[in-house]
This record gives C-alpha cells, sequence and structure tokens, in this order.
C-alpha cells in the first residue's frame, strides 16, 4: 500500500541581503574601484579548482522533493539576460544529514545580482517560468561528483514542495 504525498507550498519573498544572510549573501553591483570588503561574495573555493561555466536549464515547474547542499565550497548562481528566479534553501546544519523543515524557505531573485549559497546550505532550483534560462555557476570542478549531498523528502517524511510567488 503506498502513502499519499503531502504538499507543502512555499512562499517566495524578493531576496534582500538581510533576509538571505542565514544562507549565504545577496551579491549586487557596486561601483567601479570599489575596495573589496564584507559586501563582496565571501568564496571558498580552496578545497580544489574553481569552475565558472554557464549552464542551461528548461523549465520543470516549481516542485520539487529533494534538496541538495556542498559541504566542500561555496556556490554562485546568477542569471543571465535579466531573467528573474526562484530558489528553496535551507541553512546549513552540520550535525545533520537533513535540512530542519521548518528552515525551508523560498526567495525571487532579480535578474540583475546573483547569489552566493554557504558552504553547506541545502538548495533546490533554481526554478522560473521562462522556457529555459542560462545561469552563471562557480563552484568546484568536481563538486557534482564528490561533493553531492541530496534529501528526498518523498522517502523521508512523504513529503514535495512548491514554491509560487
Amino acid at each position: 500500500m503506498s502513502q499519499s504525498i503531502l504538499l507543502r507550498q512555499l512562499q517566495a519573498e524578493w531576496i534582500t541581503p538581510e533576509r538571505f544572510r542565514p544562507y549565504g549573501q545577496l551579491i549586487s553591483a557596486s561601483v567601479d574601484g570599489k575596495i573589496y570588503d564584507a559586501e563582496d561574495a565571501q568564496l571558498n573555493l580552496h578545497n580544489g579548482i574553481p569552475r565558472f561555466y554557464i549552464m542551461r536549464l528548461h523549465h520543470k515547474g516549481r516542485k520539487f522533493h529533494a534538496i541538495t547542499r556542498h559541504i566542500q565550497c561555496t556556490q554562485c548562481l546568477g542569471s543571465l539576460e535579466g531573467k528573474d528566479w526562484l530558489i528553496a534553501v535551507a541553512p546549513p546544519n552540520k550535525d545533520s544529514d537533513q535540512p530542519e523543515l521548518e528552515e525551508i524557505a523560498a526567495f525571487r531573485i532579480p535578474g540583475n545580482c546573483f547569489i552566493k549559497l554557504e558552504a553547506g546550505t541545502w538548495h533546490a532550483g533554481p526554478y522560473f517560468e521562462h522556457d529555459f534560462v542560462d545561469f552563471y555557476n562557480l563552484e568546484l570542478s568536481d563538486t557534482n561528483v564528490v561533493d553531492h549531498f541530496t534529501h528526498n523528502f518523498r522517502k523521508s517524511h512523504q513529503l514535495e514542495f512548491e514554491i509560487f510567488s
């Protein structure tokens, strides 16, 4: 006998530096020549070879049942062509192999900035309404091979999420 899957809806908030701080950083434009400071992306890429690339993602709706984290590095994501997008996140928790359900949040990110996910931040997405979006991604060259830990909410809680805005 199979159990039914519960659907939990997440309201996406517009991202701000303060709201996103438990998960990482929001990085916006700064004036040319600005001296490096705490508002710049605080990167952790020392555990391997950095990889900066453009990935093309196709529309896949706004539902998810799995969430992933990378423990060995920070990750930066941003859309090209100014397209808004959505992401679900939960803060890093080194003492557990799954995120805290009550700490999962969703954000709407405008296309004129990028996010830096703190090492260990759980994330699902990006999600968007366009047919496809190109994203730039900065992580380590082997992140998706050796540092890709996923938690499946269908298996653990008979649960999936849907982001709405």
